[in-house]
């Protein structure tokens, strides 16, 4: 776990404009602390930055420890909001109801998790679920791309992933192995997609996953796979993530808000511009925007401090027109 983002006094941006300011209180003071997904990461450092142009003397702190490390924070009172790249869990959310943490859970955007070779890879065309099972279940035997199609080059495999305490590594074991946390154990884990990335792009025979905005961020050093689950391979576009088409590795992420922090006017005044902002920001850094509809709902509910989760539990597609 490491703290990647400080944005703090004294801090200076240099073009910060676009964002809009739902407060015109310019003499706000306090922190603001914020942890968890890689993933999520983009959209929360990106509403930060254009925060801190607005409200200079409030302290906002960024980071990351994946969704997980990010929940045992957040239920131990050390942060004010959690980012996470799935749903909460039962036993979170046991946790939190057994603690008195109200938890406001805020979906903020789509991702369609990529999986990516290296730009040389000139063999894989596409993957299908049942490839990807293959490879990465917990007892696979495969160690080459010949093991995987028989026309496919006899070299060893490079695998690369998020680490256990992600999100995104709970979403794809979950969707892909039927388990999460089910995962063959001889891969290159990190935390920090970043680190991901390098690996690829340094490997010709290797293969990776995670969140759209690292792939779209680095598309000249590594090459996203069409993934194919039952209807043709697709491949991961603004399009099809957002219109579901891109399955079963499209998603919803996520802020989890603890209400009592709420109270704290910084703190509230930055949720404000998040939801504010949220939108436009997610799609500059490479993901999908919620329809308007879902960021006024979620306005709504943090107004009415609405706690509770409508999808622990699950995981589902990217269908939402409103929070529940």
């Amino acid at each position: 776990m490491k703290l990647i983002l400080f944005i703090g006094l004294g801090f200076m941006l240099a073009g910060c404009g676009g964002a809009s300011d739902p407060s015109s209180d310019q003499g706000l003071s306090g922190a603001v602390r914020l942890d968890g997904s890689s993933t999520v990461f983009p959209i929360s450092e990106a509403v930060a930055e254009e925060y801190l142009a607005v409200q200079p003397r409030v302290r906002v702190t960024v980071g990351v420890s994946g969704t997980g490390g990010g929940f045992k924070k957040f239920l131990n009172g050390e942060i004010d909001i959690n980012a996470a790249s799935r749903p909460i869990k039962e036993s979170e959310y046991e946790r939190a109801t057994s603690t008195d943490i109200g938890l406001i859970e805020i979906p903020v955007a789509f991702d369609g998790l990529s999986v990516v070779v290296n730009q040389d890879n000139d063999w894989v065309d596409f993957l299908t679920v049942s490839e990807l099972n293959r490879i990465w279940q917990p007892d696979s035997v495969v160690r080459t791309w010949k093991d995987v199609r028989p026309e496919w080059p006899d070299e060893e495999i490079k695998l690369y992933g998020p680490g256990t305490d992600s999100g995104t590594f709970d979403y794809f074991t979950g969707t892909i192995n039927g388990k999460e946390q089910a995962s063959r154990p001889d891969f290159t884990a990190s935390e920090d997609d970043n680190v991901l990335v390098q690996g690829i792009a340094g490997d010709r025979y290797s293969l990776g996953y995670f969140g759209f905005a690292y792939y779209q961020e680095n598309k000249t050093k590594i090459r996203s796979v069409a993934i194919d689950g039952g209807n043709g391979p697709i491949a991961p576009t603004a399009i099809t993530i957002n219109d579901g088409s891109y399955a079963p590795l499209s998603r919803p992420i996520y802020i989890y808000i603890n209400a009592l922090s709420l109270e704290k006017p910084a703190v509230s005044n930055f949720i404000d511009f998040y939801l504010a902002n949220a939108g436009q920001l997610a799609a500059e850094v490479g993901y999908i925007a919620l329809p308007p509809a879902v960021y006024a709902a979620a306005g709504d509910r943090v107004a009415l401090r609405e706690t509770g989760s409508s999808y622990r539990g699950e995981q589902p597609l990217p269908m939402l027109t409103a929070v529940k």
